[in-house]
C-alpha cells in the first residue's frame, strides 16, 4: 500500500505541473486526474483519430474521433506550413458537419449524460469536445488531465513498484500455463500473459484465426489487468521472454521477472506425469 501511495504522490504533483502548463476549462467541465478516473466508472469517449486508437487506446474506451487520420494529417501540415491559426480555422472546417453525430453517438456512451474524454495530451481537442457536450444537455462531462499521454506515463511507473512476484517456470510443454490457470481457479492473483498476448509463447506461436495487439496495446491490456490487483499480495506470473511473439513485457517488469531464482520449476517426465 506504501508504494502505491508513493506512485499516487508523484502522479499529483506532476498534475500540478501540467496545471500549470495547460489552460483553466471552463467551470462546468470538470478535470479528473488518470489516478481519479479508474475509480470514477464514468464511460469515457476516446476523441483522437482513428490511427492513434488502433495503436493503443485505454481498454473500454470508446472512438469518436474529431478528425479523420487524413483530415489529422492535413491541420498539422497547415499548422507547420502556415499558421496555428489557419490550422484551427481547418479544424473548424472539418468538426462542423459532424457535430449532430457527435452528440448521437456520445449519447450511446454515456445516455445517462456523464462521461469522461481524452485526447492525446488533454487538449483542445479532448476541451472543446466536452465541451460541446455540456451545451447539448450533458450534465456531468470530465476531460482526463494530460490524456492519452498521462495514462501511459502512470501506466509505465506503475510497474516500478515492488511487487511480489512469484515465477512458475519450466521446459516447454511441461504444463506451465496449466498450472496459471489452475492457481488462478482457486484464487490466486495471477496474470496470463499469453492469453493477454493472444499467442502460445515461444514453440507453440501464434493462436489460429486471432490476431495480436500492437505492443502498445498488449501494455495496455496488461496494465487493466494489473491494475485490479492487490498489491500487497503476492501475482503470479508465468516465466516468459520480454518478447511474447511480436509483443514485448514493458522492460522495467520484464527485468523484475527474471533471471532465476523461480519460485518453483516444473519437471516433466517423458510419460507426461509432472512434479513441481
Amino acid at each position: 500500500m506504501q508504494a502505491r501511495k508513493a506512485v499516487q504522490t508523484v502522479n499529483k504533483n506532476r498534475a500540478l505541473e501540467r496545471n500549470k502548463k495547460y489552460p483553466i476549462f471552463a467551470s462546468v467541465i470538470h478535470k479528473i486526474e488518470i489516478a481519479d478516473f479508474f475509480s470514477s466508472n464514468k464511460p469515457f469517449i476516446d476523441v483522437r483519430s482513428p490511427g492513434e486508437y488502433a495503436k493503443g487506446h485505454i481498454p473500454g474506451a470508446v472512438n469518436i474521433p474529431l478528425f479523420s487520420d487524413t483530415e489529422r494529417a492535413h491541420i498539422g501540415t497547415v499548422y507547420v506550413q502556415q499558421s496555428k491559426e489557419k490550422a484551427t480555422e481547418l479544424g473548424y472546417k472539418y468538426v462542423n458537419p459532424k457535430l449532430s453525430e457527435f452528440i448521437v453517438q456520445s449519447k450511446k456512451v454515456g445516455p445517462e449524460g456523464k462521461v469522461a474524454v481524452h485526447c492525446w495530451r488533454g487538449g483542445m481537442r479532448s476541451r472543446l469536445f466536452a465541451e460541446y457536450l455540456h451545451n447539448n444537455g450533458f450534465k456531468d462531462v470530465s476531460v482526463i488531465v494530460g490524456g492519452y499521454k498521462a495514462y501511459r506515463n502512470y501506466l509505465l511507473r506503475t510497474f516500478d513498484i515492488p511487487f511480489d512476484l512469484k515465477i512458475v517456470g519450466g521446459y516447454t510443454g511441461s504444463g506451465k500455463t496449466y498450472v496459471i490457470k489452475q492457481l488462478q481457479s482457486i484464487g490466486f492473483q495471477v496474470i496470463d500473459l499469453e492469453s493477454l498476448a493472444k499467442h502460445k509463447g515461444s514453440a507453440f506461436g501464434e493462436l489460429e484465426n486471432v490476431t495480436q495487439p500492437t505492443v502498445e496495446q498488449f501494455e495496455n491490456n496488461l496494465f487493466n489487468a494489473w491494475r485490479k490487483l492487490d498489491y500487497s499480495q503476492p501475482i503470479w506470473l508465468e516465466d516468459e521472454s520480454h518478447n511474447i511473439g511480436g509483443v514485448n513485457i514493458p522492460m522495467n517488469l520484464s527485468i523484475r521477472c527474471g533471471p532465476p531464482p523461480f519460485f518453483f520449476w516444473i519437471f516433466r517426465w517423458k510419460r507426461g506425469r509432472s512434479i513441481w
